[in-house]
């Protein structure tokens, strides 16, 4: 039996922070005391925060690993093993690794082809092989404006640890991708499309679009209740779309683009999520919704660092500060999360629950991690 003992913290609990000790015993926490009193044999922590690990429903950071530069394909143990440790060391403990199913067979302008059933087995094995320092789940990103999605849904099953499934269109004219002029500029820079490239690219597209939408969302919803998923939307814009969404049983809203969506989404008691780097930027690269108008109108539940790990913490607390409730902000990155998505062993520190924890100096406004632990085990 291991046991430790975080004394002289600021509690992160779900509701306030305050001055107190945990002790955990086997991964588990299994006490949670008040006050400043620093026990014989226990760690002093020097008035830090101690608050759980950080859950990260949707990050793009793996690829960006897997192809450091355009057509480099990097070994994949090595990429994960990288990935891995990068998010332990910025204070994630739960990661939901986004793999895109749903490919052209030719040409296709989102860059990696065919390939997320062959990445999420080595994830798994290497999960198995306790190569991993942190909690990886499965996030598969269903691009419904695709030629393979129904054979790659298909590849997949409950043994899978698919956590969420989210339904993308990508169509040129929908969601994300609705002005076509911005959609010409980042595709010619992206990918150094012509501008009759662009114009055959977009029209095979709405086409296939048009011809597949409905069979292949229904196809995702249900191999969502075939994995044990829960079933997220992506770059919701309208009342219209939510209400489409919920009526698939979306029970998570990825980014959605405008206010209006977002108010929607409260409406069908759908949990939003938008993008650290939004709220830390202080606006959307891509000029939709601003995250801090949602934090402002109350629709903004959970945040997710998107493409940059290190801005989950940050935003926990610019999120935090912005409303005098530090416990407010690090609940869109914990507890929050863990809800949407069915984990019930994480995400608050609570007796019972994991010992997932981060410690962290705020000397100012920019968090110092300090300590990263996963099931009683320090990972960083």
């Amino acid at each position: 039996m291991t046991e430790h003992v975080f004394a002289n913290s600021m509690l992160v609990l779900p509701d306030e922070v305050k001055r107190g000790a945990v002790v955990i015993r086997d991964g588990v926490i299994v006490a949670i005391e008040d006050g400043a009193h620093v026990p014989k044999g226990a760690q002093d922590c020097d008035g830090d925060l101690l608050a759980p690990g950080l859950i990260e429903l949707h990050t793009d950071n793996l690829e960006r690993h897997l192809s450091p530069r355009p057509g480099v394909d990097w070994p994949h143990a090595s990429a994960l093993i990288a990935h891995d440790r990068e998010l332990a060391g910025t204070g994630i403990t739960t990661v939901y690794d986004a793999l895109r199913i749903g490919s052209l067979l030719r040409d296709d302008a989102r860059g990696r082809g065919r390939y997320a059933r062959a990445l999420a087995t080595e994830i798994l094995e290497m999960r198995e092989l306790g190569a991993l320092q942190i909690s990886h789940y499965l996030h598969l990103r269903a691009e419904i404006c695709s030629e393979t999605l129904l054979d790659e849904l298909d590849e997949f099953g409950p043994v899978d640890r698919v956590g969420i499934v989210s339904l993308m269109d990508h169509t040129p004219g929908q969601r994300q991708f609705s002005d076509l002029a911005k959609l010409r500029v980042y595709l010619k820079g992206k990918y150094g499309m012509t501008d009759a490239e662009f114009d055959d690219h977009v029209a095979r597209q709405q086409a296939l679009g048009a011809r597949v939408r409905a069979p292949h969302e229904a196809a995702a919803v249900a191999a969502a209740h075939r994995y044990g998923a829960t079933l997220a939307s992506h770059d919701d814009t309208s009342a219209a779309q939510v209400s489409n969404s919920a009526a698939h049983g979306v029970r998570l809203a990825e980014f959605p683009t405008t206010l209006e969506a977002a108010q929607a989404c409260h409406a069908h008691e759908i949990a939003v999520m938008m993008g650290a780097p939004n709220l830390i930027r202080g606006g959307s690269h891509s000029g939709n919704v601003a995250a801090s108008v949602l934090a402002s109108a109350d629709r903004l539940d959970i945040l997710s660092s998107d493409y940059i790990p290190a801005a989950l913490l940050q935003a926990a607390i610019r999120l935090g500060q912005s409303c005098s409730d530090l416990a407010k902000g690090f609940r869109a990155v914990t507890s929050a999360p863990a809800r949407a998505v069915g984990l019930a062993d994480r995400g608050a520190l609570r007796i019972g629950l994991r010992a997932d924890l981060i410690r962290v100096a705020l000397p100012g406004s920019v968090p110092m991690l300090k300590e990263v632990w996963v099931k009683g085990a320090r990972v960083a």
